[in-house]
C-alpha cells in the first residue's frame, strides 16, 4: 500500500486539490484553481442573458481543475506520484448536467451553446420555485410517503424541479439529454471510465428512499413526458466511499498520477467534510460555513424533522440516517454586501490601513453591544433552504435610522446567519434529534466574529476544524477507503480527520441578550415566512413579470 491519496473539492468559484498522508490525513501539498465563467448569472459567455435566479457553470471549468490543481498539489508536496493509491471527489450539491450516452454534456454541442437549459444547472439556481411547488402541492394531495423525509418540502434545488424546469421551458433539451447527472458523479466518469451514481446525491437531491426514487404515475401527473427523466438518472448506485473503478490510462495524463490507482464514488462536499472534522458520530452536527451553509449529522434512528433537507439512510456514512438542512445563502450575503451596497469609502479606508474590507468591517463592529445597532436581518437574500424550502422569499432588513451605519448593517447580517442555523438546530432537537456538539468548518471559520456570535447565539461551544481544506480532506479519507487503506469511514475519520483549531465558548450575558433578539427575528422570520404577509412572494413575481424567461 502507497503512502498517499489525493482529495479534490469542486466548490461554487473554484476548486482545490490535497495529497495528504494515509496514515493521520496530514496534508503534504495542496493547490486551487479558480474557475473562468465562475458563476454564470448574467448571460451565457458569448451568448444571450439569463433571466433573474438563475445560476449555471461551464463543466469544462471543472475539468480544467483536474488538470491543472490535482498536478500542481502533487508537485507542491514534493511526493513520487507513484505512491498514491486514490483519488476521491466532492462536488457542490444539487449541481446537474444534462449530457449524452456518452457523458458529453449538452452545453458542449454547437447547436445547443446558446440554450441555457442545456448548461449545468449550479446548487443555487433558484428559477425552478414554481415547480417545486407544484411537486410540493401533488405529493401533498397524494400522501407520497418521501415527502416527510424531506421535511414536507421538495427545493427548488434539487433535481426532479430542475428537471421539470427543463422540460417545460425547452422540451427539445430535456428529449436530447440521454443522462441528467450530477457534476460529481460525471467527473467521477472522467476520471474512471465508467457511469457511477453516489448513493447521497440520489438520495438528498434526487428523492430517492427505500431504494425508488418517485413513481412514474407521479412524474406523469406532473407532466406527461417527466417520467422520462428515470431512465437519465438510472445507473450503478454506489455508497459513500465506494471503488468507482480505476483511473484510466487518459485520466492518468491529465493528472500525473498512476493509472488503475483507485477512484472513489463521487460525494457531496459537505457530506465528505463530516468525515474531515472527525463528525460522523451520531449526534454531532457539523456546520460548512461557506458561500451557504449545510448542516450535517448522522443518527442511528430515522426522524421526520420538519424543514429538513432530507434524511438518507447511509446518505453520510454506511449503517445510519444521514440529515441534512441548510442555509442558501451566508458567505453568498457578505460578500453582496461588500460588493454593491458598500460605500466606496470604505474600501480605500480598508486599503489604508492595510486589510480586507471585511476585517475592517469585524473590527468596526466587534465591540457594539449586542442589539445596539437597532437593526434585525432576515438571512433569505438567496431564498431560504431550511426550514421554510422557499427560494422565493428574500432578504429583509428592518430598524434603518439615519444614523445607521455600515457595520451596523455587517454585525446585523452577521448575527442574521446565526440566528437562521439556530432555527434549524432547534428543529432538530424539536424533532427529537439531539445535538450533542457543534462543529464549524469552511471558509469563514478564518472569521472570528462571526464564529464569537454564532457561539453566543447557539448558546453552546462552538467546535473549529483546523484544515485549510476540509472537504477536499474529506474527500481524500474517501479515497483512502475506497482504495482499501481502511474498512470504512469511521475508522478512516478518526485516524486521518482533522483536529480542532480552538473551541468558542458563549459568554452568558451576550447569549442572553441574543435570546430577546432572536425571540424578535423568530417573530419576524415567522411573519414574513408563514403568511403573516404574502409581500415577498408578490416582490418576486413583479420582478420576473419585468424579466421573463427566454424559452426557445
Amino acid at each position: 500500500m502507497g503512502r498517499y491519496v489525493v482529495g479534490v473539492d469542486l466548490g461554487t468559484l473554484s476548486g482545490r486539490a490535497v495529497v495528504v498522508d494515509v496514515a493521520d490525513g496530514a496534508e503534504r501539498g495542496s493547490a486551487v484553481h479558480a474557475y473562468r465563467h465562475g458563476v454564470i448569472t448574467e448571460r451565457l459567455p458569448g451568448g444571450p442573458a439569463l433571466p433573474p435566479g438563475w445560476a449555471l457553470q461551464d463543466p469544462a471549468d471543472h475539468v480544467e481543475v483536474l488538470r491543472t490543481a490535482v498536478p500542481a498539489a502533487v508537485r507542491a508536496a514534493g511526493i513520487d506520484p507513484a505512491e498514491v493509491v486514490g483519488i476521491g471527489l466532492d462536488a457542490t450539491s444539487c449541481t446537474v448536467l444534462p449530457t449524452r450516452a456518452d457523458g458529453t454534456p449538452l452545453a458542449e454541442l454547437p447547436e445547443l451553446r446558446d440554450r441555457p437549459h442545456a448548461w449545468p444547472k449550479l446548487w443555487k439556481h433558484h428559477s425552478a420555485q414554481r415547480q417545486a411547488e407544484r411537486i410540493n402541492a401533488l405529493a401533498a394531495a397524494r400522501r407520497e410517503p418521501w415527502l416527510a423525509r424531506y421535511g414536507g418540502r421538495v427545493s427548488a434545488e434539487w433535481q426532479l424541479a430542475k428537471a421539470l424546469e427543463v422540460l417545460e421551458e425547452d422540451p427539445e433539451v430535456f428529449r436530447r439529454a440521454e443522462r441528467w447527472v450530477e457534476t460529481a458523479d460525471w467527473l467521477v466518469r472522467r476520471l474512471c471510465g465508467r457511469e457511477t451514481r453516489n448513493a447521497s446525491a440520489a438520495g438528498f437531491k434526487g428523492l430517492r428512499q427505500d431504494g425508488s426514487p418517485p413513481a412514474p404515475d407521479f412524474l406523469a401527473a406532473l407532466h406527461p413526458e417527466l417520467p422520462d427523466l428515470l431512465p437519465k438518472v438510472d445507473g450503478p448506485l454506489l455508497p459513500p466511499a465506494a471503488r468507482a473503478g480505476a483511473l484510466t490510462a487518459e485520466a492518468a495524463g491529465w493528472t500525473g498520477l498512476p493509472a488503475g490507482i483507485a477512484v472513489a464514488a463521487g460525494a457531496i462536499d459537505a457530506h465528505v467534510t463530516a468525515a474531515a472534522a472527525r463528525a460522523v458520530a451520531p449526534g454531532r452536527m457539523l456546520a460548512v460555513l461557506g458561500t451557504s451553509t449545510c448542516l450535517i449529522m448522522n443518527a442511528d434512528t430515522c426522524h421526520e424533522v420538519p424543514g429538513v433537507c432530507g434524511v438518507v439512510e447511509g446518505g453520510v456514512t454506511a449503517g445510519r440516517w444521514g440529515y441534512e438542512a441548510g442555509q442558501s445563502g451566508v458567505g453568498d450575503i457578505f460578500a453582496w454586501y461588500v460588493a454593491r451596497a458598500l460605500p466606496a469609502p470604505y474600501a480605500e479606508e480598508a486599503a489604508r490601513r492595510g486589510v480586507s474590507v471585511h476585517e475592517l468591517l469585524d473590527s468596526l463592529a466587534a465591540d457594539q453591544p449586542v442589539g445596539g445597532h437597532g437593526l434585525l436581518a432576515l438571512d433569505w437574500h438567496s431564498g431560504n433552504r431550511s426550514v421554510l424550502m422557499d427560494h422565493e422569499l428574500s432578504g429583509v432588513l428592518v430598524g434603518l435610522t439615519l444614523a445607521t451605519r455600515p457595520e451596523d448593517i455587517w454585525r446585523a447580517l452577521l448575527e442574521a446567519t446565526a440566528f437562521g442555523a439556530r432555527t434549524v438546530v432547534e428543529a432538530f432537537e424539536a424533532a427529537g434529534v439531539p445535538v450533542d456538539e457543534l462543529t464549524a468548518a469552511g471558509g469563514l471559520t478564518a472569521n472570528r466574529l462571526l464564529l464569537r456570535i454564532y457561539a453566543d447565539v447557539l448558546r453552546r461551544p462552538l467546535h473549529v476544524v483546523d484544515a485549510a481544506h476540509p472537504a477536499a480532506l474529506g474527500a481524500a479519507i474517501h479515497a483512502a477507503v475506497a482504495a482499501g487503506a481502511y474498512p470504512d469511514v469511521d475508522s478512516a475519520s478518526a485516524a486521518m480527520g482533522a483536529a480542532r483549531r480552538e473551541t468558542w465558548h458563549p459568554d452568558p450575558a451576550r447569549a442572553d441578550a441574543y435570546d430577546e433578539l432572536y425571540a424578535e427575528y423568530r417573530a419576524l422570520h415567522d411573519h414574513f415566512g408563514r403568511g403573516g404577509t404574502d409581500i415577498l412572494h408578490r416582490l418576486h413575481r413583479l420582478r420576473h413579470r419585468a424579466h421573463p424567461p427566454r424559452r426557445s
